[in-house]
């Protein structure tokens, strides 16, 4: 939503960017001459280009665009390009699918560059992970009364899949996408809690309102986002920063939301191996109080699972405990 004083107009932005320009600090003020001298620059311009361009960085353009009321970089984008009359296909085409897409390339093309960009992304997080801050957040939630995990929109199903995953082993995870529920549960939280929000942008305001109550209220506060200079980073204790994807970051790609569940994963194995015994007992558990609820694996003749031995009793609506938990993280 572009704010009141932001509608689009005559030129509405861009005057509004010099106006503001003097009292910017010397990385913003920067990005704004370089806008108001070519106005049409962001809605072609990746934030990576951007910032380059102005000899400033990825984060200050964020700044930038939050100093003029917007939420972020993808806001002012379709904002200024909706001023200019900038919104055709091509453009709208670029600015949410991406310049690696074409939408001439053939399915093979796309499958390739899809695959590219999804293994770049979980390379350069892979690389750029701080283990010694994981280690602290998996030693910090196995030794806790109490896990909150925040996140909305497409973050809401990464926190989910974070809390059914710590609560199979044991720990008291709950996920929360309503900020009113949220900030309920966040004010209970203590020195023995952790609250961890979700964000891939690190500018979404009601997770960093719940991060920030569940921090005040004396819980460890860890954000997961791609952007480690941004607002739900500034508020949090620690920081776990997965790779934006390309050159600018798309919210809803699913390569983003990939590389948020590579670095969650890695923290649930790390908090499994500080509770090894318990953990295990549990997965135990929890595995057979669903198995009389799946089907037993049956060969292509018909016959039940060849691979169960000989001297296993066939049970026909019970399950092996060796294949639930795959079946159940592929469920």
């Amino acid at each position: 939503m572009v704010p009141r004083s932001m509608k689009t107009g005559n030129g509405v932005i861009v005057s509004r960017i010099a106006e503001y320009r003097d009292a910017m600090p010397e990385a913003l003020s920067r990005i704004a001459d370089l806008v108001i001298s070519q106005p049409a620059l962001p809605v072609e311009s990746t934030i990576t280009d951007l910032a380059e361009r102005a000899g400033s960085s990825p984060a200050s353009v964020t700044r930038f665009c939050r100093a003029l009321g917007f939420t972020g970089y993808p806001q002012f984008r379709v904002a200024i390009a909706t001023e200019l009359g900038h919104l055709a296909a091509d453009s709208a085409w670029r600015m949410d699918i991406g310049a690696e897409f074409k939408p001439t390339d053939s399915p093979e093309t796309i499958l390739r560059t899809l695959l590219n960009v999804h293994v770049r992304s979980l390379e350069a997080t892979r690389e750029g992970i701080d283990m010694d801050a994981v280690g602290r957040v998996a030693r910090a939630i196995a030794a806790s009364d109490h896990v909150d995990v925040y996140g909305l929109g497409g973050s809401a199903g990464i926190a989910l899949e974070f809390q059914r995953r710590m609560h199979r082993i044991g720990i008291n995870a709950h996920a929360w996408s309503d900020v009113h529920d949220g900030l309920a549960s966040a004010v209970l939280q203590d020195e023995n809690s952790v609250a961890i929000g979700v964000s891939s942008t690190g500018q979404t305001n009601e997770t960093v309102q719940m991060l920030s109550q569940a921090a005040a209220a004396g819980a460890l506060a860890v954000a997961i986002t791609h952007d480690d200079e941004s607002w739900i980073a500034d508020v949090a204790d620690v920081s776990l920063t997965m790779a934006a994807p390309v050159g600018y970051l798309r919210p809803d790609d699913m390569s983003v939301k990939h590389a948020q569940l590579f670095v969650l994963d890695l923290l649930y194995l790390l908090i499994a191996q500080q509770m090894f015994e318990p953990a295990t007992r549990r997965l135990v558990a929890t595995a057979t109080a669903v198995s009389s609820h799946r089907r037993p694996r049956t060969s292509r003749s018909g016959g039940t699972d060849a691979a169960l031995d000989d001297d296993t009793p066939d049970h026909s609506d019970d399950y092996s405990l060796d294949h639930s938990h795959d079946q159940e993280a592929a469920s």
